[in-house]
């Protein structure tokens, strides 16, 4: 059993699937072809219904020509099925029933339980992580993720993700950030810390404000980082902080210690800006 989200940029992601040509148009010629047979429609009734002619349809349907998004978009919402799922999942091998439905025809298919009903919470382990971007997906990748089990987290779903580096304090090299899945933008809550999962920034964690139309604001607790933003187009997935697992018993600074710190980071923050002006002029 696995867990995959369905977002409408998951697009993106599928098309970057080696071999897409031989693997992903043939699994899609499948899947279209049983959805068609299972709902006992004829091709030209389809054909019809997507405002194609039936000559167009057949080629998408034998694997012989690649559907464009328009068409991918209409396919999908006539079965009420994702595009993603069509793409990159074998339906024959699952009831499509038993999915759960989400606004927008995303589905989230079965998650893994433990021998109390738990959802597991997959864990993306460092030597993962290079490979989530392209296998968050993946169900093959998801199923494969190490699991543990964190009942008092209660209802939603869950996964770890690891920390680098030391602008979100006092999170360090090698714990583990357990964050909850957020379905929408509208759900982000400013001054939070999320989890996100971008095309081009990969994974981050980050202090997030929505200060600005259809973009991000991303914060660093480290005032030595400065902040940007990401688009919500570049955004693949979203996980809202529920806790940390981390193996460090490092004392608290002091308050003055800290502020020490962040005057020396705040210094070397404006020492950098200067020399990037000086290379920029």
């Amino acid at each position: 059993m696995y867990y995959k989200i369905s977002t409408d940029n998951n697009i993106f992601i599928i098309f970057a699937v080696p071999n897409y040509n031989k693997f992903i148009m043939s699994l899609f010629s499948d899947n279209i072809r049983a959805l068609r047979v299972k709902h006992k429609i004829s091709q030209e009734k389809l054909a019809e219904n997507l405002m194609i002619t039936r000559g167009r349809y057949v080629k998408y349907e034998d694997g012989t020509s690649e559907a464009p998004y328009d068409i991918l978009k209409k396919i999908a919402l006539f079965f009420h099925t994702s595009i993603d799922l069509l793409l990159s999942v074998d339906i024959r091998k699952i009831n499509i029933e038993n999915l759960i439905k989400l606004e927008g025809n995303r589905l989230i298919l079965p998650i893994q339980v433990d021998n109390f009903g738990e959802n597991y919470i997959e864990i993306v382990s460092q030597k993962a992580k290079a490979g989530y971007l392209n296998g968050y997906a993946d169900p093959e990748y998801i199923e494969n993720l190490q699991k543990v089990s964190l009942p008092f987290l209660g209802p939603g779903k869950h996964r770890g993700f690891p920390v680098e580096g030391d602008s979100m304090p006092p999170h360090e090299d090698g714990c583990i950030i357990i964050g909850r899945y957020v379905e929408s933008l509208g759900q982000v809550m400013d001054g939070k810390t999320y989890i996100l999962i971008t095309k081009n920034e990969g994974m981050v964690y980050k202090r997030l404000n929505k200060n600005k139309k259809n973009a991000l604001i991303l914060e660093s607790d480290n005032s030595f980082y400065p902040n940007y933003e990401v688009k919500a187009s570049d955004i693949l997935e979203i996980w809202e902080y529920e806790c940390n697992i981390g193996r460090s018993d490092k004392k608290q600074e002091t308050t003055e210690t800290g502020a020490m710190k962040d005057l020396l980071l705040e210094l070397k923050r404006e020492v950098r800006e200067i020399k990037n002006n000086t290379s920029n002029t």
